[in-house]
């Protein structure tokens, strides 16, 4: 009985094209981490700049700290068995030079996460008001109005990018410290971040987050702060994971 069911199994897997099947590990592989790389930033994207546009009158940062954070804990725990749940690239930087994915898929994760920003943004546009829309410049960050701020916002994009990207690559990468509390642990340190810098430099932390709504709104003004830090922060939190703070399988010295 058993060879017969062995028989059969055998004779119904030849029966399946081959090309069927090698389809299907690319797509999986590589189609689908993509698409949710690009999904998932649009409407992380696009759920940031409506909670800011909408928020232009109020006072204070805790309804887009609230909402920035949430929309990631909530999008990590969604499609991190799919993508691991980057939505930004300085994330996926950090997590390539961590030994966490592979060399080929960084550039298509960028590139969707970009788009996915691009996305989101009009996303936004076209949800709400003209005018809430055009006080907010589209939600790109406008904090920066003088050259004498610029290296305390560079500084503070590079401090808060350097942390919150700790916490991905410690909770998400780092063997003996990976916690399946990562989405929400991620998420907090969005919400604090906000409130604790989001006066000084508006806590962009993602360059896809920046894009989207600058290229929207054509708003440019200092616009390179907003990848210069937050991918420096990422670059640090990596050297610091990969040197000093990683199990023996992450670190590259001191093994």
């Amino acid at each position: 009985m058993e060879e017969e069911k062995i028989e059969l199994k055998e004779r119904d897997s030849a029966a399946q094209p081959k090309q069927d099947v090698r389809s299907l590990g690319t797509f999986e592989r590589l189609i689908q981490p993509c698409i949710a790389e690009l999904v998932g930033t649009a409407f992380f994207v696009f759920i940031g700049c409506v909670s800011v546009i909408e928020n232009v009158q109020a006072a204070g940062r805790l309804q887009p700290a609230l909402v920035h954070g949430l929309a990631v804990a909530v999008m990590v725990a969604c499609m991190a068995e799919i993508s691991g749940s980057h939505f930004n690239p300085s994330f996926t930087i950090a997590i390539f030079l961590c030994g966490g994915m592979q060399l080929v898929l960084v550039i298509p994760y960028i590139a969707c996460q970009l788009f996915g920003g691009v996305l989101g943004a009009a996303m936004s546009k076209v949800m709400t008001s003209k005018e809430n829309y055009m006080n907010a410049t589209g939600a790109a960050f406008t904090i920066l109005r003088s050259h004498d701020q610029l290296w305390a916002v560079m500084f503070a994009e590079l401090a808060m990018t350097s942390l919150v990207t700790m916490v991905v690559l410690l909770g998400a990468v780092n063997g003996k410290s990976k916690s399946p509390m990562v989405p929400f642990m991620v998420g907090c340190s969005v919400i604090f971040n906000i409130l604790a810098g989001g006066d000084v430099s508006g806590t962009c932390l993602n360059p896809a987050r920046a894009f989207g709504p600058a290229l929207l709104s054509n708003y440019w003004s200092y616009h390179w702060v907003y990848w210069v830090g937050p991918i420096g922060g990422a670059l640090i939190a990596a050297a610091l994971v990969r040197l000093l703070l990683g199990d023996e399988k992450t670190r590259i010295i001191l093994k």
